[in-house]
C-alpha cells in the first residue's frame, strides 16, 4: 500500500513538473483584492450603461444611450470566472456575445466596445470585475431525459 502512494505521489510530481511554464503561461498570475464599491464606481465613471445594462444599476447622471444594450450578469451555464471578466474588459475582442448580429457587436473582427486599457488603471479594472462578477449566477445544466425504450440496431 506505501509502495501505491508513493507511486501516485511520483505521478502527481511528474504532471505538475509537466505543466506549462513558458512566458505565455497564467501561472502565478494575480491581480489584488478589489473593492466593490470602487468597482461600481469606476462602472458608472465609465459609462458601461451606455452600452450595457445590469439589473438594479442606474446612471446616475443622464447618458447618451447606443442602439444595443448588452446585459451583464444573469444565469449561465458556465462559471464567469474573474480573469474571463478580465479578458472580457482588457481584450473584448477575445470573444463574441452570442445571440446578436455579428454587424451589431463588431467591425472586421474587432468588438465596437470601446478599449479603455489606455484611461482605466489596474486598480480600477480589479474593483470593477470585483463588482461584476456577483452579478453573474451558474444556472444548473438542462437535465437530459432519456427516452425509456431501447433500440437496437437490426
Amino acid at each position: 500500500m506505501k509502495l501505491l502512494h508513493l507511486c501516485m505521489l511520483a505521478l502527481i510530481a511528474a504532471a505538475i513538473s509537466g505543466c506549462d511554464k513558458s512566458v505565455d503561461s497564467p501561472q502565478g498570475f494575480n491581480l489584488p483584492d478589489g473593492n466593490v464599491a470602487k468597482g461600481k464606481q469606476a462602472f458608472l465613471k465609465y459609462q458601461c450603461l451606455s452600452c450595457h445594462q445590469l439589473e438594479g444599476v442606474e446612471q446616475p447622471q443622464a447618458i447618451e444611450h447606443s442602439i444595443l444594450s448588452i446585459p451583464l450578469g444573469g444565469e449561465s451555464n458556465k462559471v464567469k470566472t474573474y480573469a474571463a471578466l478580465v479578458t472580457g474588459i482588457i481584450n473584448p475582442s477575445h470573444s463574441f456575445i452570442e445571440g446578436y448580429p455579428k454587424s451589431a457587436v463588431q467591425i472586421d473582427g474587432k468588438s465596437k466596445m470601446v478599449s479603455f486599457n489606455s484611461v482605466m488603471t489596474v486598480e480600477e479594472l480589479v474593483n470593477l470585475v470585483v463588482f461584476l462578477q456577483p452579478y453573474y449566477k451558474l444556472a444548473p445544466s438542462p437535465r437530459t431525459e432519456y427516452s425509456p425504450y431501447r433500440y437496437d440496431r437490426p
